[in-house]
């Protein structure tokens, strides 16, 4: 591990980003250029004073869930993304394996989407990144432990955490569909070890996971609707669009809602309160 050329990659990282970029406003008062150390850490989970002993070079040697975090926040691209695993004395990402850093081109697209709720999921059903709509209609599904950060898992094994409600005609079909895109996923990276991972905590941990998984069946994310019960502005029906990235195996989701309804008013509203809460909890 190179902890001083590390330390040197990561500051001019961070001092390349504007807060706008990230959905962060920057103030009158702001004095560095790029994001704060405070800023980083916040969105890639991780603490102030770990994000500081690593521009610091006194930090240990980073697990491969902390530079996958922070060469995402840092916006870095594949060849950015392998000198910093490198620095770290780390293997980059293999061919072979789930991709778990989205593209720069695609994160400003995600920036640019202002009006709609959107985030991007790998290819084994992690939250990679959300916009801040997203996080006003569904929360910030970020702030969710490193390796729970997974709509699978969470839907099998979580504490019902999320804002997603379904009806009982709904159940089966979604967590058919979880399964079988697991299946999918498994059948393209046979060889990621968090992947098999996953799988054999969700065998392990759920009944009907293993039930569902014994039956062979294979599916990919489409396009729905989905109901979502916010704290805020009670239960709305969004149309719920797949846009997929195929050169990285992962997925756009993106919530809308047609112009004149509730749902459509409501957005309008998040649009300015943000993750705000209207109501005391």
């Amino acid at each position: 591990m190179d902890r001083a050329e590390l330390a040197c990659v990561l500051k001019a990282a961070r001092a390349r980003i504007a807060p706008e970029e990230v959905g962060l406003v920057a103030g009158p008062r702001r004095r560095v250029a790029g994001l704060r150390r405070e800023e980083v850490a916040q969105l890639s989970g991780l603490s102030v004073d770990y994000v500081v002993r690593l521009e610091q070079g006194r930090a240990p040697r980073p697990s491969i869930q902390v530079l996958t975090a922070l060469t995402r926040v840092l916006r870095l691209d594949r060849d950015g993304r392998d000198q910093v695993f490198r620095l770290a004395g780390s293997a980059p990402p293999l061919a072979g394996r789930v991709e778990m850093s989205v593209r720069p081109s695609v994160l400003r697209l995600l920036q640019r989407m202002t009006d709609l709720p959107a985030l991007v999921l790998s290819a084994k059903g992690d939250v990679l990144v959300q916009n801040p709509m997203a996080c006003a209609l569904i929360g910030d599904l970020t702030s969710w432990p490193e390796g729970r950060r997974n709509l699978f898992w969470q839907r099998f094994l979580g504490a019902g955490e999320t804002r997603v409600a379904l009806t009982a005609e709904e159940i089966e079909p979604a967590e058919q569909q979880a399964v079988g895109s697991l299946r999918t996923a498994l059948s393209r990276y046979p060889d990621d070890p968090e992947l098999r991972e996953l799988i054999d905590d969700l065998i392990a941990g759920s009944p009907r996971f293993q039930g569902l998984w014994r039956t062979g069946n294979v599916t990919t994310w489409r396009s729905t609707h989905k109901t979502i019960d916010h704290p805020d502005f009670g239960v709305l029906v969004l149309d719920c669009d797949t846009l997929l990235l195929p050169d990285t195996d992962q997925s756009m989701i993106v919530y809308s809602a047609a112009a004149g309804t509730r749902e459509a008013s409501a957005l309008d509203m998040m649009r300015v309160t943000g993750t705000e809460r209207m109501t005391a909890r």
